[in-house]
Formats: C-alpha cells, sequence, structure tokens
C-alpha cells in the first residue's frame, strides 16, 4: 500500500513539474518560424540575422514599438522579413508578439 501511495505521489509531481516546464505557443512558434534569423534571444545573432541587418528585440527602436506595430510587422512582413498573413493566425501572431516581449524582458 505504501509503495502504491508513493508511486501516486511521484507521479503527480512528474504530472506538475512537466507542465511547468512547457513552452508557451509563442515560443514554439518562435522557434520554428522566427529564431533561424533573430535567434534564441531576440538580439539577431545568426548568420541570416547578421546578413540581413536584424534588429535585435531589446533596441529601442523596437522596445519602443507597440503591440499592434510588432502584429502589423510580422503579417504584412517589412524589408527582408516575409510576411506571415496566411502562414500565421492572428492569434499565432499575438502570441509571438508575447513572446517577444518576454525576450525584452518586459
Amino acid at each position: 500500500m505504501l509503495k502504491q501511495i508513493t508511486l501516486v505521489c511521484i507521479m503527480s509531481l512528474l504530472a506538475i513539474s512537466s507542465t511547468s516546464f512547457a513552452q508557451s505557443p509563442g515560443a514554439d512558434i518562435y522557434k520554428s518560424k522566427c529564431q533561424s534569423c533573430h535567434a534564441a534571444d531576440g538580439s539577431g545573432n545568426t548568420p541570416a540575422g547578421k546578413s540581413m541587418k536584424v534588429r535585435p528585440f531589446n533596441s529601442p527602436e523596437v522596445v519602443k514599438m507597440s503591440d499592434d506595430d510588432l502584429i502589423q510587422v510580422t503579417r504584412d512582413g517589412r524589408g527582408k522579413m516575409p510576411a506571415y498573413a496566411g502562414k500565421l493566425t492572428d492569434d499565432q501572431i499575438k502570441a509571438v508578439v508575447a513572446h517577444i516581449r518576454t525576450l525584452q524582458g518586459k
């Protein structure tokens, strides 16, 4: 009986801890669609980011942009950045912008 209770407790703790390590949908989308240019930390420090002169997300120009501005750039593209309208839903784009804000430390 004690072994069963211990097993149930361990399984419960594993379930709780695994959910706390799950990434947000925005983080998952960012990793698959954005990270190759913008880098995992949003610095733009990747070969593609350097060649396209990607601004770091913590640069003053990007930090002062509103969420609506970032949504518009992601949806419609800008410069060498492709548009993600039709590739991502509006909710997915909003989730990516929320993740970008976490990379800025906001």
